[in-house]
C-alpha cells in the first residue's frame, strides 16, 4: 500500500479517536461539581443513608471532591472526630482519582492532536478535506456508542457496572456493604444508574452537535457540480467590461 495513504488513514483515525476523547472529556466536568453532586444526593435520600446533617453531607462531599479533582487525594474528611472513609475505601477513592486523571490527560493530548492536524491542513490550505471527515467520524462513532451502550445499561446496569470495574480496578477492590461503608451511603448505586444515564446523555448530545457542525463545514467546502465543458456550475464566467461611452455595432 502507498505509504501517503497509509499515514493519511492513521491521521483519519487519530483525529477521529480525539475527536471523541475530547467531546466525552467536555462532558463529563460538569457532574464534578458540588451543584451536581450536591443535586444527585439529595434525590437519592444520601443524607437519611449517612444520618449526616445537611451541613456535614455538604461538608463530607465537597471534602471528597476536592481530593478526587485537585488532590492531595488523602480521602480523610473527617466528622466528630472520626474518619468518614475506611481505609479500603481511600484505598479505592485514590484508584478513581488514578483513573481520572490518566483519562483526562489522553484526552488532553487528543485535544493537541486536533490542535496540529488542524494547523497542518490549514497551512496546506486543506482543512475541511483533511480534518474535518475524521472529526466528523469520531463524533458519529461515539454517539452510536453511547446510545448502544445505554441501551445495554438500562435493561443490565449492573453487570454493565460490574464489567467497566473489572475494567478499570483489582477485583475486590471496589466491593463495600451498602449496610456500613460510608462511601456506597453517601454515592448509592442509584445516585450512578442516574449520573451514568445524564453523562451518556450530554455525550450524545455534544456528539451530535460535533458531528452536524463538521458535515456542515465539508459541505460548504464542497465544489459545486461541474458541467460538461468542466466548469463549475453556478459561476457565471467574467465578462469584459465595454470602456464606457462605446456603443455595440450600428444597425
Amino acid at each position: 500500500m502507498d505509504p501517503s495513504r497509509i499515514l493519511a488513514r492513521a491521521g483519519f483515525l487519530a483525529i477521529a479517536l480525539s475527536t471523541a476523547l475530547v467531546i466525552a472529556a467536555l462532558a463529563v466536568l460538569p457532574f464534578l461539581s458540588s451543584a451536581f453532586v450536591g443535586f444527585e444526593q439529595s434525590r437519592t435520600g444520601a443524607a437519611a443513608l449517612t444520618g449526616y446533617s445537611p451541613t456535614e453531607l455538604r461538608t463530607v462531599t465537597d471534602a471528597i471532591l476536592a481530593d478526587l479533582v485537585v488532590g492531595p487525594p488523602d480521602f480523610d474528611v473527617e466528622v466528630g472526630g472520626r474518619a468518614v472513609l475506611t481505609e479500603p475505601e481511600r484505598s479505592h477513592m485514590r484508584d478513581v482519582r488514578s483513573v481520572f486523571t490518566g483519562f483526562f490527560l489522553v484526552a488532553a493530548a487528543g485535544f493537541l492532536v486536533l490542535i496540529a492536524a488542524f494547523a497542518a491542513a490549514s497551512r496546506r490550505g486543506r482543512s475541511r478535506r483533511d480534518a474535518w471527515p475524521g472529526v466528523r467520524a469520531g463524533a458519529l462513532a461515539l454517539a452510536i456508542g453511547m446510545v448502544a451502550a445505554g441501551a445495554v445499561a438500562l435493561v443490565a446496569f449492573d453487570i454493565a457496572f460490574e464489567v467497566f470495574h473489572r475494567l478499570f480496578f483489582a477485583s475486590g477492590t471496589y466491593l463495600f456493604d451498602p449496610a456500613t461503608s460510608r462511601l456506597v451511603q453517601l454515592f448509592p448505586d442509584v445516585f450512578w444508574s442516574e449520573t451514568a444515564i445524564a453523562v451518556g446523555g450530554v455525550i450524545v448530545v455534544l456528539a451530535a452537535g460535533v458531528a452536524w457542525l463538521a458535515g456542515r463545514r465539508l459541505r460548504a467546502g464542497a465544489p459545486g457540480p461541474v458541467s460538461a465543458g468542466g466548469k463549475a456550475v453556478g459561476h457565471a464566467e467574467p465578462q469584459p467590461s465595454s470602456p464606457v461611452g462605446e456603443r455595440g455595432p450600428a444597425r
